[in-house]
């Protein structure tokens, strides 16, 4: 599995990163998502809730 993010798409709702924190931060700056990990070994069910929940759909699981 692996995640990409979409920090132009991305509304700063910081559902991600309340979901999964170890995959997921959000920028000081903006808000926007910040990946942490791209490829979350151990965190697959939490990193696919976490595009799920996205308001945005900045979010992409790649299987």
């Amino acid at each position: 599995m692996r995640i990409e993010v979409d920090p132009e798409r991305c509304a700063g709702s910081g559902m991600c990163a309340l979901t999964d924190p170890a995959v997921f931060d959000q920028s000081e700056d903006d808000g926007t998502v910040v990946l942490l990990t791209a490829e979350p070994v151990g965190h697959e069910r939490e990193a696919r809730e976490a595009a799920h929940l996205c308001p945005a759909g900045a979010i992409k699981v790649i299987e």
